[in-house]
């Protein structure tokens, strides 16, 4: 009688390495195969240079905001504005994304890497088209869009030239957020990384020169702002495209590579549709309480503008496991191992939980000094602090949420997070925080409270429909 056969053990130890060189292999990138390998290692290879990828585009994103803050609350309301349109962008960009990330990881995961190389050219295709009616909108009806928001007399007369710039230079944007996405679905995090490292290194250099001046260079205020985050950006894209084409690790696009293929770029497409659709729903509510905000006043839009960067920064790293969750999806469903699939989701759950109890307390004790190190004005101060208090409250839960998220698009179940946010955000959220603020006169409060019911709501949904396996079913 032939033995029992068991399935295999994931989570079992390799043999040891020195956490030193773990991180080195981290940083530097590995050609490992993230099918095989251990499970805690694959996750730590992939996991710690896209956590230091996003910690520094957060960095960034602080960092802008504090800049920014020197020149007043409009200054603040104008950058919060503009990223309420960036965020429709971000939307797409980030749809598209996760399609991306999806098809080339299990395309990798199938063994099919000339496919998959292909299907990254087809990418960075659609993310050009994608990026010509925003920069014209922008470019040419940049104060009219301000004006549309709620913006102050300030913002309009001359922040308008920020959301022209930021706008108009869109293709930057969405072709870091494609091409990031291939390397990631390849397991190319470490490349990832590094051109987040150089684009927002250049941003942060040059966000105060540009603003505030410098011998020679003379102070273009928020517009210097705009001007610092696309050559950054720019420098970013050619550093992604040489890589693209001269250092990827699993992934390598040739010359001969560069052709239209309709049906692979169709299933980008298809596949990003509702990746596309989940984003825009989260986005749209997000302007939807911008405009609230903004009805409210300048000040509650600044401080829940500076509120949402420290928000984002701290949540990076989080975002940042939760990535390798998708890309660890992707390769090991490609790959026929769904158990391997389901127990990597777990693992990154459970750390990325850990990881914001802790910087819930942070929020929880000190919401108040946080957001005084940008604004000196005591009603902007009031209103930041009063969100990030309310959201600490929650913060466990956007752990898991992040991670079973990731999971259904890692495996390219796009559609269910897109119905779950058009019933939590636009059926629960956006309705909920128009009647706490206005109806109820809780004013801002009622905005961040109504935000706090219902994304712990869909937080706790997502997770409990992860635990039914259906995203193990999708194919791409």
């Amino acid at each position: 009688m032939p033995p029992e056969t068991s399935a295999p053990d994931y989570t079992a130890p390799h043999p040891p390495q020195s956490l030193w060189r773990e991180l080195r292999d981290a940083v530097r990138g590995t050609d490992a195969d993230y099918t095989k390998i251990p499970l805690r290692r694959a996750v730590f290879l992939l996991a710690v240079p896209m956590v230091l990828e996003l910690v520094l585009e957060s960095t960034f994103a602080v960092v802008d905001i504090f800049f920014v803050s020197k020149l007043g609350p409009s200054a603040v309301a104008t950058v919060g504005l503009t990223e309420s349109y960036l965020f429709l962008l971000y939307a797409v960009a980030m749809g598209l994304a996760m399609a991306v990330t999806a098809v080339v990881a299990r395309r990798i995961g199938e063994g099919k890497r000339e496919e998959a190389a292909i299907t990254a050219v087809q990418a960075i295709f659609v993310a050009l088209l994608v990026a010509v009616l925003p920069a014209l909108v922008g470019v040419l009806y940049a104060q009219d869009l301000l004006r549309l928001m709620g913006a102050d007399a300030w913002a309009i007369e001359h922040g308008y030239r920020y959301t022209q710039w930021m706008l108009g230079g869109n293709a930057v944007i969405v072709l870091l957020f494609v091409i990031n996405a291939i390397f990631r679905g390849a397991g190319d995090a470490a490349i990832a990384m590094r051109v987040l490292w150089l684009s927002n290194g250049l941003n942060i250099l040059l966000c105060p020169l540009l603003i505030f001046g410098l011998g020679p260079i003379p102070a273009l205020g928020i517009e210097g702002a705009a001007i610092a985050t696309n050559i950054g950006r720019g420098c970013g894209v050619l550093f992604q495209l040489w890589m693209l084409f001269h250092a990827g690790k699993h992934l390598r696009v040739s010359l001969d590579q560069l052709v239209w293929r309709g049906a692979m770029l169709w299933n980008i497409v298809r596949t990003s549709l509702g990746g596309i659709g989940q984003m825009i729903v989260a986005m749209t509510a997000w302007i939807f309480l911008m405009r609230i905000l903004a009805a409210i006043g300048s000040e509650a839009v600044a401080g829940a503008t500076i509120a949402i960067r420290l928000m984002m920064f701290t949540m990076m790293p989080a975002w940042g496991m939760s990535n390798a969750a998708a890309t660890l999806v992707g390769q090991n469903l490609g790959a026929g191992h769904a158990d391997r699939a389901e127990a990597s989701v777990w693992r990154i759950g459970w750390y990325n939980m850990a990881y914001l109890v802790g910087v819930s307390v942070l929020f929880f004790a000190f919401p108040q000094p946080l957001v005084a190190f940008f604004s000196g004005d005591p009603e902007v101060v009031k209103v930041g602090a009063e969100w990030l208090r309310i959201l600490s409250y929650s913060f466990f839960v956007y752990g898991w949420w992040m991670v079973t998220v990731q999971a259904f698009n890692g495996a390219g179940d796009t559609i269910t997070p897109t119905k779950i946010n058009a019933v939590f955000f636009w059926l629960i959220q956006i309705p909920l925080c128009y009647a706490l603020a206005i109806h109820f006169g809780w004013k801002e409060l009622g905005v961040f409270w109504g935000v706090f019911v219902s994304e712990t709501s869909v937080g706790l949904f997502t997770l409990w429909l992860f635990t039914r396996g259906t995203w193990k079913q999708a194919t791409v």
